[in-house]
């Protein structure tokens, strides 16, 4: 009887959160007197690609996708080098006081971003960079998210492990390359899923930052899109950028889900 229940709120909560996916995903294909004539929303009698078409067309989504895949893989590739040698300092090196600089280092998630979104401004503008992509990436080079997950994993090798890679004559690095990072595959992956889907989704950073078309993503991009259409109530054009925008990150969803799932298990957090 419990696991019906528990069946049933999943089932439930997920048809709840589906649904303005469904319904995006399928006006996107509606024709625009269908959408004016307000027929069954998740029923398209006629479907149509002109939406997309035209929503291509009416907005530079090529350089807005180019745009995103720098930021958001540039600020990934750093974050997977600062999070692998903080991570590692944690778990595995002794030092005086490093408990309580971890916990230090947690209190930036109680951190909410839009608090450090003025002195940010401020210290791009110092070092003349707005209106450019390492601004957007620049504050979010290093993740205290990152870090404990990572620990969370390294702390689950043996030590006997990094004992043997010493006895054969490695370095610190070395060890960390062959014993550590391919331990924490599935973390990495699940992190890198994190990553991308935050800041591929980020808007309030970019859009205060960035003023021209050669430097804003895609959330950015589509904002203005939709701000401009919204009058016209041209909800085709609207929905079929918005799939444009989410598409990549569904599929990637789909791909390494399991990898997602199953690295949080191995970490602890349940």
């Amino acid at each position: 009887m419990s696991r019906f229940i528990n069946y049933s709120v999943i089932v439930i909560l997920g048809v709840v959160f589906a649904t303005p996916l469904v319904w995006v995903f399928m006006t996107s294909f509606s024709p625009a007197n269908e959408i004016i004539n307000g027929s069954n929303p998740f029923f398209v009698n006629e479907p149509t690609l002109q939406n997309y078409k035209d929503a291509w067309n009416a907005a530079p989504f090529l350089r807005y996708y180019y745009n995103t895949f720098v930021i958001v893989f540039g600020i990934l590739a750093m974050q997977l080098i600062t999070i692998t040698l903080a991570a590692y300092a944690f778990a595995r090196l002794k030092f005086k006081g490093r408990n309580v600089l971890f916990i230090l280092f947690l209190v930036q998630l109680m951190i909410q971003p839009e608090i450090l979104l003025f002195p940010n401004y401020q210290v791009m503008g110092q070092l003349g960079l707005v209106d450019s992509k390492l601004a957007v990436m620049l504050p979010y080079w290093a993740s205290a998210f990152g870090v404990f997950l990572l620990r969370q994993t390294f702390k689950q090798v043996p030590y006997e492990l990094d004992e043997a890679s010493k006895m054969d004559g490695c370095k610190w690095y070395q060890t960390l390359r062959h014993v550590y990072i391919p331990a924490a595959k599935p973390t990495y992956i699940a992190f890198a899923l994190v990553s991308v889907s935050h800041h591929w989704s980020n808007f309030m950073w970019p859009l205060i930052i960035t003023d021209s078309v050669e430097n804003r993503p895609l959330t950015v991009g589509i904002a203005l899109f939709a701000q401009s259409y919204e009058t016209g109530a041209q909800w085709g054009m609207v929905t079929a950028g918005t799939v444009m925008v989410i598409f990549p990150l569904l599929i990637a969803f789909f791909i390494f889900q399991k990898q997602f799932v199953s690295s949080f298990m191995h970490s602890g957090i349940k």
